[in-house]
């Protein structure tokens, strides 16, 4: 029985993990964003662990979990408001200037 040694080469029709990220970035930039904020929160509040004070555990692990949630959150929101003037906003400025 002979080793299949290529086995984790993606097919040639397929695009590797780092293509697909790019092209995904490029498609929408936010998507980065709220994940480096998410990273960033996590990050932080991972370092002030030790400084908590009296905080229990669950409590300083929640609080993180929000901190996280609002970046991404917020940058969907982002997303969302920029797709909505680029589609509604602009879109009545060109019929405007049509007439």
């Amino acid at each position: 029985m002979s080793a299949n040694r290529r086995w984790w080469v993606p097919p040639d029709d397929e695009d590797c993990v780092s293509e697909k990220l790019l092209r995904k970035t490029r498609e929408s930039p936010l998507v980065p964003i709220g994940l480096g904020g998410c990273l960033v929160v996590a990050a932080y509040r991972i370092y002030r662990l030790r400084s908590r004070g009296s905080t229990k555990m669950s409590i300083h692990l929640i609080h993180t979990r929000v901190a996280a949630q609002a970046c991404a959150v917020g940058a969907i929101m982002l997303g969302a408001v920029y797709t909505m003037y680029s589609d509604y906003v602009k879109r009545m400025a060109q019929d405007a200037g049509e007439k």
